[in-house]
């Protein structure tokens, strides 16, 4: 059976896609690229913006345009919180919940998956072809942030169990996956539901101690939810020294209202901490146009936000998501004013995006070679990213995908890193 699989979102959805493709296969389907190909197609929706809702319901509508002989199934947060919009999509076969989303492969294979460390398949042939492995550690969320619809689509957290973590990174490294990313609706609560507050530390060093996996790297952190002393973690040159640390407003009035258990000052002490790490890449999330958000206001988290001097944004024009507080608050902004809020953080991202790589001109960082985005005379352009996430491409006569190297950053042109890899 051919199966064609997609999402719209978050790393979390991207590792529960990569899970469904491992489980598949264990089983002896084939993972196609072409939806063309499919005989069944999966989506693993989004509904943190409207606009992400629109992209998946459009995704959909596609997928079955181009192949409406295949079955649908649909899950995600979107499938979670509107399964009736969702049902009736053209090609629609099953509309499955976040909760249930673990037997997908059982609903449509009617054979429940084997643990992954049975190794069923041979070591040589890593699975779905990719370099970089999303493992999802935990679900849900148990914090109240006015503007987010995930506690709605997810539940509290749960976690997984560190033994059950451990085999499947085990069986991760032993088929050829150079890298693996830990990641979660709320990473940093990891353990909390198991009755342990330093639950995320306390995995990473497992991770580093017991399995063999080249590179570590953890996706998103609250800032407050870090155990003290986790940045000593980074001594292990095995994690990568990149940190996304969502802030979502420089100003301590919107955070209120956003009910972020964060403010100014807690804020700028964590990253005073972090930069202690050689090498970091921080970056951030930011929401522009929250409701009542004034001018003044916004131009206080644009101050904080230069301050902090972040190496790039994730800005978010404010969505107002249904069976959220924030939607039902007064002085929505209007969305003229959160079109050029977000244009100028954008702009002030890509300056420190290209701001980060120019200091780092010259410099022989590792490179995890991820994929070959064409090719000229002289050999095959490859493209990857730095232990602290430069992306970086360098021409070279040999296929480098799925190796790491050490390479030679180039002056940034035209808003490409180039770099020449060591090869010995």
């Amino acid at each position: 059976m051919n199966v064609h699989l997609r999402m719209i979102g978050c790393r979390l959805n991207q590792s529960e896609i990569d899970m469904l493709a491992r489980q598949f296969e264990q089983q002896g389907h084939t993972i196609v690229d072409n939806p063309d190909d499919a005989h069944q197609i999966i989506v693993n929706t989004c509904a943190v913006t409207q606009d992400a809702v629109k992209a998946g319901r459009k995704l959909i509508n596609d997928l079955h345009r181009a192949r409406p002989t295949a079955e649908v199934t649909v899950t995600g947060c979107h499938a979670q919180i509107a399964p009736d919009e969702i049902a009736v999509l053209g090609g629609v076969k099953r509309v499955v919940s976040n909760v249930d989303k673990q037997h997908i492969v059982t609903h449509i294979t009617g054979q429940a998956p084997q643990p992954f460390d049975i190794e069923p398949i041979e070591r040589d042939k890593p699975l779905s072809m990719r370099t970089r492995a999303f493992v999802k550690v935990q679900d849900g969320c148990d914090n109240a942030c006015t503007f987010c619809v995930t506690t709605v689509a997810r539940g509290a957290g749960v976690s997984r169990t560190p033994d059950d973590l451990l085999n499947e990174i085990h069986y991760l490294a032993s088929i050829g996956y150079q890298e693996v990313v830990l990641t979660g609706v709320h990473l940093g609560s990891y353990g909390h539901d198991l009755e342990n507050p330093d639950g995320l530390k306390h995995l990473t060093q497992r991770i580093l101690r017991e399995t063999s996996v080249p590179r570590l790297r953890l996706s998103s952190l609250e800032p407050w939810d870090l155990s003290e002393g986790f940045f000593s973690l980074w001594q292990d040159e095995r994690l990568c020294p990149h940190l996304h640390l969502p802030l979502q407003s420089g100003c301590d009035t919107t955070l209120k209202r956003m009910r972020r258990n964060t403010n100014q000052a807690d804020f700028s002490a964590l990253m005073r901490e972090a930069r202690q790490i050689p090498d970091v890449r921080i970056t951030t999330d930011i929401i522009v146009g929250f409701p009542a958000e004034t001018e003044e206001e916004f131009e206080e988290s644009e101050q904080f936000i230069r301050e902090m001097a972040f190496d790039g944004l994730h800005v978010f024009r404010y969505s107002s998501r249904p069976n959220t507080p924030a939607s039902r608050m007064r002085g929505q902004v209007p969305h003229d004013k959160r079109k050029e809020r977000s244009q100028r953080l954008i702009a002030y991202s890509t300056a420190q995006e290209m701001r980060f790589a120019e200091a780092h001109t010259g410099k022989m960082l590792p490179v995890l070679w991820e994929n070959v985005s064409g090719a000229t005379p002289e050999g095959f352009i490859n493209v990857g990213y730095t232990h602290n996430y430069i992306r970086v491409q360098a021409v070279h006569p040999r296929v480098l995908t799925n190796f790491v190297t050490p390479a030679q950053l180039r002056t940034p042109q035209e808003g490409i890193t180039w770099a020449v890899p060591v090869i010995e």
